[in-house]
């Protein structure tokens, strides 16, 4: 089996050391986005807080290297002669900020396959991590599935699902992420061309918008509980929750919250 990697977070760069240890699959080519890139929903540059160098796999598998951005000579789709004469068995999509359009997806015999973090149809989007924990969920998990022309909601090869526990922080829920996408992905490598594609029911799919860092303000009118999973969802490595003291941004990184007697 044999096919392109595109990514360009922590996320992506822990899947690609997984995938590079399969044997079962050959990496002809890394796609990335550099670490402060231009996207639809914003008009700055949007700084990836966990953005990997991933550069150093193409020099070390002596493969071809190509950074996309939304810009003229920069974008997938004009990387197409390059996809078509490697001819690829499937694309993985794993840690990527941008559609994958119909044309390119095409290009490869079993289309792209991406993992989202959580069960979907549930949490669809962006930053489904953070959301869950927002929402106060307990439990959500990842998802590898066949990219299609919505927003995560092609068809599922596989689903696996962790705990949220009460004193994780983003940073324990994303390894517990990682972990569990390495297990479904290098399952599904070694099963190729074994697969089954389940449907999701597209009218359940409700689609979770992407944050930026001024969407970490906390609302004091929220109850305890919501603003303590705030704060846990968007500490480090993120931003961080904040809140104005005095004229004056401050980001809180830890909460708790105490019982009085």
């Amino acid at each position: 089996m044999k096919g392109i990697f595109l990514g360009c977070t922590t996320f992506s760069e822990e899947l690609l050391k997984r995938i590079i240890e399969v044997d079962a699959f050959e990496i002809q080519a890394i796609f990335s986005i550099p670490k402060a890139f231009k996207i639809s929903y914003s008009e700055e540059e949007i700084v990836n807080s966990m953005y990997a160098d991933l550069k150093p796999y193409a020099d070390e598998l002596n493969v071809p290297f190509v950074e996309i951005n939304s810009e003229e000579g920069r974008r997938l789709k004009d990387h197409v002669p390059l996809i078509r004469e490697l001819s690829p068995d499937v694309m993985l999509v794993l840690g990527w900020y941008y559609m994958v359009p119909a044309e390119v997806r095409e290009l490869a015999k079993s289309g792209a396959w991406g993992i989202h973090a959580s069960l979907l149809p549930k949490y669809a989007g962006g930053a489904p991590l953070v959301w869950a924990m927002i929402e106060g969920e307990t439990e959500t998990g990842v998802t590898l599935f066949k990219l299609d022309d919505g927003i995560d909601d092609g068809d599922i090869i596989d689903q696996k699902k962790f705990t949220i526990d009460d004193d994780d922080t983003i940073s324990e829920v994303y390894d517990k992420a990682i972990l569990a996408s390495k297990e479904i992905l290098a399952d599904a490598l070694n099963t190729y061309p074994n697969i089954n594609f389940s449907p999701q029911d597209k009218s359940g799919v409700k689609v979770w918008p992407q944050r930026s860092p001024e969407d970490g303000r906390i609302d004091w009118n929220w109850d305890s509980k919501r603003i303590r999973n705030f704060i846990r969802a968007q500490t480090r490595p993120y931003p961080g929750a904040w809140t104005e003291i005095n004229g004056k941004k401050v980001t809180i990184w830890d909460a708790d919250i105490s019982q009085e007697q």
